[in-house]
């Protein structure tokens, strides 16, 4: 299936259903929460995409693939330590915010490649991973997240304004 192996789909497969368990915890939450069921499924489900992205990667050794999905496990588990110890203090909402969202950004734009790349199957739009075209794309992609986390960390200031002692 699309030049696919097993491995391959069953990775995309729960790449997507991270990817709709994300936006949807950004649409009814705000942002993504290790506390609700929601927030545990994207964080599953991101885990797993990381780890059978290590093993389906076998490009001629470590190379792009395996880079974003050993960052998503550190950028992950910074998160998980801000959700759930007092590590960082008053800045551990702002810390658990911006390492989960930044895995949201990372499922974008190597979503965007493995489609571009792959898609349609008989003559795909863009040949290479390191095509022209994909400055463009993670520059947009970049810029909707910084846009988006601007937005998101205005929001945890104001609904936790009134933790803060002033």
């Amino acid at each position: 299936m699309f030049g696919l192996s097993a491995l391959g789909a069953v990775h995309t497969a729960i790449s997507l259903v991270a990817i709709v368990a994300g936006f949807w915890a950004f649409v009814r939450d705000k942002q993504i929460l290790l506390a609700n069921r929601l927030g545990q499924l994207y964080l599953l489900t991101t885990v797993l995409t990381a780890v059978t992205a290590l093993m389906i990667f076998r490009h001629g050794g470590f190379r792009i693939g395996h880079q974003f999905a050993v960052a998503t496990l550190v950028v992950l588990a910074i998160g998980t330590l801000a959700a759930a110890a007092p590590l960082f203090g008053r800045a551990s909402r702002y810390v658990q915010a911006i390492s989960y969202s930044s895995t949201m950004l990372i499922h974008m734009i190597t979503g965007a490649a493995e489609t571009l790349t792959r898609l349609p199957s008989d003559a795909p739009l863009v040949t290479a991973a390191n095509a022209f075209i994909f400055k463009d794309i993670i520059g947009g992609l970049c810029l909707a997240f910084l846009i988006g986390l601007a937005f998101q960390l205005r929001w945890i200031q104001k609904r936790y304004s009134t933790d803060i002692p002033r």
